[in-house]
């Protein structure tokens, strides 16, 4: 037989076989032909089991909700005007019409908000996110969900993870810092608290998510657009070395020392068995010995930065206490009292927890138990380190408190598992204090550590110098990922700002020195603004970080309308920031008027009421017939309806040469709308 002809044997063969496999897999359901993933680890049973983090008798139930898939979780965002009102079409809608369907033989049951979370913004369901996608019952409910996920009034967040930003206690005037933040639920989170009062465009505070791999930082600025704030910033740093950024303050420069740090590090992730099922087959307690250095690391470079006073949580989706207790017991231990357990139960009524353990042993991935540090043989010194292991002196370690820590165990209300501390700072750190500012203790000399507190060589273990207790002198930075376009702010007088001020007619408070954009020449395109903090931090540290993104788009160029004076259009995502200080180009409309809009294929001005009709013909862009729709018309429309239910604000946005309707709720629930071709419309529309 020729080559050609075996090769066509065997590709008929492979054709043969994969219909062969196609069909049984039809015939047997979604998802057969692949191998399941068995929901068993031995070693990891053993591990907690010897460890006696889950209390006696209760070790099987715990088991078993680690093997049941993780109930589906939805957050409403806190800060939007408009969450009561989201909340009560979720409640008298879409929940009502789930809580009775069975899907595959399982009964849903109702949505039931989390009784730890504030004003039942929170909800969770025993809906995987499989049924929801693949059931015709629920298609309703899922486009809900996808809709508002995408326009940034609910995000679809686990349960656990919703924990450390509240504990948080973030107010508007703080300055935080996220320090491993993709892909961005827990940012969000932060910048919601952040903008808890929405007549505020500019709180004094602001929100930097750093995260060390630059293609995630991508996701987190996606993540971070949906809520349109001018007060977040995504930096590309290992947090392990991330920077120490200046600002000016009463006219010197001065070290940025944060109110809030969120540290949620790198973890082994068992706690997540329930939605990442490969755990269950690569789980082993090498992965906390290799992963406990660099958490130290992290957690350490964020008590450094945080201002005295200010709170750090420290957090893992890990239930090891490698990874857990051990790394803020070291962290109580280097800080040499300036760091305080803080009992953070009453923050969170109804949430079930574990207090921390004071007591644990260290195991091999062989199997090998080690209680203390001093079993361990020196062959094993560079995978087990001295601070996996519990303080040996009695009195330090109740002094720490690490009951304080609350770990969240699986069965006790159907969530993942979690670790989360909170931190105080109560003074600045040991290797802070102990020289002057401006002086260094140890040097870099040939590839060895000198410290001027010596007169021998000593070596730095452990991120901490032998003899002066300090850190060693950071490393060069270094930068890695695309490279970014600059961040470029406009002065007062540039030639952009007379057209824009005299077209919109921006009040006299406008921040002019808070625009920016992202060229040095040529035209400039978009212009995005942030707040005046940020500016400062951007001004003072250009060269000493690298900025992903920061900021709000405002304007965008459009050339076609320079013919009314004005080459830039509104932006819908700077909305909301820009609208306190525009004063011209506004048309106050009724419900009726929102109808039109939505129902009419093309809605004339002639078609509107005639209040807003003879507003239009005030603004003196429009003929005397006024018989054509917006397109030329760059203006923007501001609805606020007040009822006793509600109090929500709608923005129509129209201008040259586009047709994008910008909105800001659910018209169809909120004006009982049931034309069909409304509906239609409504989905077509961009929305904030």
């Amino acid at each position: 037989m020729g080559r050609k002809n075996r090769n066509r044997q065997r590709a008929q063969q492979n054709r043969d076989g994969r219909a062969e496999g196609k069909r049984s897999r039809d015939d047997a359901g979604w998802g057969a032909g692949y191998s399941e993933i068995i929901k068993e680890n031995k070693l990891f049973e053993h591990y907690y089991t010897e460890l006696k983090i889950v209390p006696e008798g209760e070790f099987e139930e715990f088991m078993e909700a680690m093997r049941e898939p993780l109930p589906a979780t939805i957050r409403i965002t806190g800060y939007k005007s408009h969450a009561k009102e989201i909340l009560h079409t979720l409640k008298e809608k879409y929940f009502k019409e789930v809580q009775d369907l069975e899907v595959d033989g399982q009964k849903i049951e109702a949505p039931q908000p989390l009784s730890w979370y504030p004003d039942e913004l929170a909800w969770h369901t025993n809906l995987s996110r499989k049924i929801l996608r693949k059931s015709p019952l629920l298609e309703k409910f899922h486009q809900f969900l996808v809709s508002e996920t995408e326009s940034g009034n609910i995000s679809r967040q686990e349960a656990v993870s919703m924990i450390p930003p509240l504990l948080l206690k973030i107010e508007p005037q703080h300055k935080i810092l996220d320090m491993c933040a993709a892909p961005g639920s827990k940012t969000a989170q932060l910048i919601e608290m952040l903008h808890s009062d929405m007549d505020v465009p500019f709180p004094e505070g602001f929100v930097i998510a750093n995260d060390v791999d630059n293609k995630r930082c991508y996701l987190l600025v996606h993540q971070a657009k949906r809520l349109n704030s001018p007060c977040i910033m995504v930096v590309n740093h290992d947090a392990s070395s991330i920077p120490r950024l200046h600002f000016d303050q009463d006219g010197k420069k001065d070290v940025l020392f944060y109110d809030r740090i969120l540290c949620d590090v790198p973890c082994s992730g068992d706690g997540t068995m329930r939605k990442n099922i490969d755990v269950w087959k690569k789980w082993t307690t090498s992965n906390s010995l290799q992963l406990h250095g660099l958490q130290i690391r992290i957690a350490v470079r964020g008590v450094e930065q945080l201002a005295v006073g200010g709170r750090m949580v420290y957090s893992t989706c890990s239930l090891n206490p490698i990874e857990d207790e051990a790394v803020i017991a070291a962290l109580l231990e280097k800080s040499e009292g300036a760091l305080e357990l803080a009992d953070a139960s009453p923050d969170l009524p109804g949430l079930k927890y574990m207090p921390g353990i004071a007591s644990w042993k260290v195991m091999t991935k062989e199997g090998q138990w080690y209680s203390d540090w001093s079993e361990v043989p020196t062959s094993r010194h560079t995978q087990i380190r001295p601070t996996m292991f519990p303080p040996t002196d009695p009195e330090k370690l109740a002094n720490m408190k690490l009951e304080r820590c609350m770990r969240i165990l699986p069965h006790h209300q159907n969530t993942g598992g979690f670790f989360v501390a909170v931190l105080v700072k109560k003074a600045p750190m040991p290797w802070n204090r102990r020289y002057p500012k401006g002086e260094t203790p140890c040097a870099l000399l040939d590839g060895v550590f000198y410290c001027s507190f010596s007169s021998v060589t000593v070596l730095h273990i452990d991120m901490k110098c032998s003899v002066c207790s300090s850190p060693p002198p950071p490393k060069k930075m270094k930068l890695f990922g695309f490279k970014e376009d600059p961040f470029v702010f406009l002065t007062e007088d540039d030639p952009i700002f007379p057209s824009i001020q005299a077209f919109y007619d921006l009040s006299p408070g406008f921040p002019k020195l808070n625009v920016l954009t992202r060229t040095h020449e040529g035209k400039k395109r978009q212009l995005y603004m942030v707040s005046k903090e940020l500016r400062n931090v951007l001004l003072n540290n250009s060269e000493r970080m690298k900025v992903i993104n920061t900021g709000v788009k405002v304007w965008s160029r459009n050339t076609d309308g320079e013919q009314f004076g004005c080459a830039f259009r509104l932006a819908q995502e700077g909305i909301y920031t820009l609208c306190p200080y525009i004063r011209a180009r506004i048309i106050n409309i009724c419900v009726e008027d929102v109808k039109v809009l939505l129902t009419q294929e093309n809605p004339f001005l002639r078609k509107l009421g005639d209040d807003a009709h003879n507003q239009a013909k005030k603004l003196g862009q429009c003929r005397s017939e006024c018989d054509f729709f917006f397109l030329l018309l760059p203006l923007l429309i501001y609805l606020k309806y007040i009822s006793s239910e509600m109090h929500f604000s709608l923005f129509f946005f129209f201008s040259s040469g586009m047709g994008d309707l910008v909105l800001r709720s659910r018209p169809e629930e909120l004006f009982k709308i049931k034309n069909k071709q409304a509906l239609s419309r409504f989905k077509k529309c961009k929305r904030i």
